[in-house]
């Protein structure tokens, strides 16, 4: 038996799931202490409870995924109606430097994959998917990488990926809480500027009169932006696309973004900034949510043993990069601990993982404008077009040729 979540139900239940994930992370003190994102606890707290329902009651649920992928270009046209090139100017050696560091992280994941699928005597094409295909990609790099792979005869390529991606959305969004926790604590870091972490008990207290709300017409204003960004986006990659040019949607909706925002700034058009970012994490924390419950675990269950081995290898690869290389070249400081759980978790999941980790750490520690604003350009702008790259000098290797 089959049945489809979609349309107003899969809100409902993605809204559910963020405030289960919400009430597990209050109780349980591991998962406050280390500033897991609420929606990675609950999303995997509901693909659990799915995979149950499948196995003792031989019910297959599956999610429409439509509103998932429509947030997700949400999402990122609020990182581009966000980059003003002033920003961009303070943000440019911090910006090269990560992006070094992101060249070699994908360096060591492919090396690091395609070492261990030798080890298990199966051709190193196959670390290459354990490595920066799934992981620094994601599921789309691995779908696409996957097609190619199977049509150069390497088999089921493509499910291979997909579930390396899965796993390492988790784990990405495990394992950059406790790194920032481990690196703040132990450096005694603060942020430049102290907040009141959101929810706290002076948000509690504050009464609702005194708040300052942006007028209506802003908010419909910012929402009509972030609607042009989204359609947009989606012309600028058709016409690319029929020249031989293909980019994510997500990157194009962004850069549609980028050009709104600085055109507003020539013309001196103040852009109001209260709905952008509520909608960033609203947008933000429903794709998590969303992505995670979606899981269809019981797939992936034949090949857990090998997954699951060299994915411990890459988180911690990823673990002592973040730790010893990303913090230290990017200052030793509050916001550098910020970016190493940003960096973990983009390089084992996806950028809004990274986000997302970044997220749970400022809303306990106080703000870092500064990570925000490089790590998001970093995993959206520069590191595909990297790993493409990366991946290319692997497969021209000579012991690749088994690929």
């Amino acid at each position: 038996m089959e049945y489809t979540i979609g349309g107003a139900n899969i809100v409902v239940l993605a809204v559910a799931v963020w405030f289960a994930g919400t009430f597990i992370n209050r109780k349980v003190a591991f998962l406050e202490r280390y500033s897991i994102p609420v929606a990675v606890t609950g999303g995997l707290l509901c693909s659990l409870t799915v995979t149950v329902i499948y196995y003792v009651f031989d019910v297959t649920i599956h999610f429409d995924t439509r509103l998932r992928d429509l947030l997700l270009l949400t999402f990122f046209s609020t990182i581009g109606l966000s980059a003003r090139m002033s920003l961009l100017k303070q943000g440019g050696a911090a910006l090269v430097i990560l992006l070094l560091a992101a060249a070699v992280l994908l360096i060591l994941q492919n090396t690091t994959g395609v070492l261990l699928a030798l080890a298990f005597s199966a051709p190193p094409g196959y670390g290459l998917f354990g490595g920066s295909v799934s992981l620094a990609g994601g599921h789309g790099t691995a779908i696409a990488w996957g097609a190619v792979a199977e049509e150069a005869g390497l088999r089921n390529a493509r499910e291979i990926g997909i579930a390396f991606a899965t796993f390492g959305l988790i784990a990405g969004g495990l394992i950059g809480g406790p790194i920032a926790e481990r690196l703040i604590k132990q450096n005694k870091l603060q942020a430049a500027c102290r907040q009141e972490p959101r929810g706290g008990p002076a948000a509690a207290a504050e009464p609702a009169a005194t708040q300052s709300l942006p007028p209506i017409s802003s908010t419909l204003g910012t929402l009509m932006l972030l609607a042009v960004c989204v359609e947009a986006g989606d012309l600028v990659n058709q016409f690319l696309f029929s020249r031989g040019v293909t980019l994510p949607g997500f990157l194009t909706a962004m850069l549609v973004g980028i050009v709104i925002v600085n055109g507003a700034d020539l013309l001196k058009i103040r852009l109001e900034p209260v709905t952008r970012d509520r909608v960033a994490e609203l947008s933000l924390q429903l794709f998590l949510a969303m992505s995670l419950m979606s899981m269809q675990l019981w797939v992936l269950a034949g090949a857990v043993g090998p997954i699951l081995l060299i994915l411990f290898a890459q988180m911690a690869v990823i673990t002592l990069f973040a730790v010893f290389i990303v913090f230290r070249v990017m200052g030793r400081t509050y916001d550098a601990a910020v970016m190493a759980a940003g960096f973990s978790g983009l390089g084992m999941g996806a950028t809004p993982v990274g986000i997302a980790n970044m997220n749970a750490v400022t809303s306990k520690y106080g703000p870092s404008p500064k990570a925000f604003l490089v790590v998001p350009l970093v995993g959206a702008f520069f590191l595909d077009l990297l790993n493409a790259l990366v991946i290319k000098t692997f497969l021209g290797m000579e012991f690749m040729q088994a690929f």
